[in-house]
Formats: structure tokens, C-alpha cells, sequence
């Protein structure tokens, strides 16, 4: 349930702990086997301000998230003060998509009123039956 309607997704993993990065691959499968279909997905390496304790090559992350096609970004850890970061585009894309989404739902909602045969695009009422029969 945590899945259903999301239009995007961050996976995070700590760039000074390999352990985070190498369950990416697991939370992918399970982002996959639960999210729509046309989710947008970032890979995202947490603490590069601590870049001497670094476990994760930078290179590694970002052929991997391009040959799966994720979006990559590299993130500050909370409380610094961060630069200008990649990765504006994939949030741009997921606001679009939930901006598509919301415009699908409300056209859906619409019932033409001018130049519309309104009997027409009416639905066909079912036929009336007597509720009891008499033995």
C-alpha cells in the first residue's frame, strides 16, 4: 500500500556504508514489483560532504543508475548547507506527471453540457423487473 499511486520514488544509500549500497538492487524489485509501471526513479548517494570516508565510488553509483535508467543525484546529509544540486529535472518530471494525473482525473469527472446529445452519452437504463415473484 505504501507503493500504490506513487509517481516517484527516491532510493537513498549512505556513500560512506557499502552495505546501504549494495541492497539498492532489492528495494528496486520491490519498488517494481509493487509501484505503476511509468514510476520515476532516483538513485540518490546521501553524505557526499563526507567524501574522505567514502565507500562507494561516485562512477560506480552513477553507471548503475544509468544502466538501469534511474535519475542520479548526489545529496548533502541533513543539516549542511546544501549547493546547487543535480537531479532538479527528475523531480520536475515526477511533479509534471502527478500535475498529468491530477488533469486526467478531473477531465474524467466532466460531463459535457454544449453541442453534446446528452441522451446519447447517457447510459442505457437497465430494464425493470418485479423484485417477488408469486408460486
Amino acid at each position: 500500500s505504501y507503493y500504490r499511486g506513487a509517481v516517484g520514488a527516491l532510493v537513498v544509500f549512505d556513500i560512506t556504508k557499502h552495505q546501504t549500497y549494495d541492497v539498492v538492487e532489492r528495494w528496486l524489485k520491490e519498488l517494481y514489483d509493487h509501484a505503476e509501471p511509468n514510476i520515476v526513479v532516483m538513485l540518490v548517494g546521501n553524505k557526499t560532504d563526507l567524501a574522505q570516508a567514502r565507500e562507494v565510488p561516485m562512477e560506480e553509483a552513477k553507471m548503475f543508475a544509468e544502466g538501469t535508467n534511474l535519475g542520479w543525484l548526489q545529496a548533502l546529509r541533513l543539516g549542511t548547507q546544501p549547493g546547487t544540486q543535480p537531479g532538479t529535472s527528475s523531480f520536475a518530471e515526477i511533479f509534471h506527471r502527478v500535475q498529468q494525473r491530477k488533469q486526467r482525473s478531473s477531465q474524467s469527472n466532466t460531463v459535457p453540457l454544449s453541442g453534446a446529445n446528452l441522451e446519447s452519452s447517457a447510459p442505457a437504463q437497465p430494464e425493470k423487473r418485479p423484485c417477488c415473484v408469486a408460486l
